[in-house]
């Protein structure tokens, strides 16, 4: 799959706690991105954040938080990706969504290498 130099991406951002029908949010997402043949996605595990609640949440020690923030990022088309919210909705109990409009500088493995 090419992407365009316009691309969109998608921004979800939520707690590595948060499931949906009893497995990781973070994986559901994942696993309905792939199905739907999306470019790909990304999960990102955050050391420390806050949100709406703002009750903070720390991989520090002393702190002993087992929800710490969770985002996943995808990158597609923006016919492809808006395509793909309402498959997101029902999955998002709680947390953050986000678009934006990116240029894709490269994808794939398609790297020109200089005759040896």
């Amino acid at each position: 799959m090419d992407l365009p130099r316009e691309a969109m991406l998608l921004r979800i951002f939520f707690g590595e706690n948060d499931k949906y029908k009893g497995r990781p949010l973070y994986e559901a997402i994942v696993n309905a991105a792939r199905l739907a043949k999306l470019a790909g996605a990304t999960v990102l595990r955050g050391p420390m954040g806050y949100g709406r609640s703002s009750q903070l949440h720390s991989a520090k020690l002393l702190d002993m938080s087992e929800d710490l923030p969770l985002i996943v990022e995808i990158v597609d088309t923006e016919d492809s990706i808006k395509a793909f919210l309402p498959t997101l909705d029902p999955m998002m109990g709680s947390g953050l969504v986000t678009l934006e409009k990116v240029q894709v500088l490269q994808y794939g493995a398609d790297v020109k290498h200089a005759p040896a």
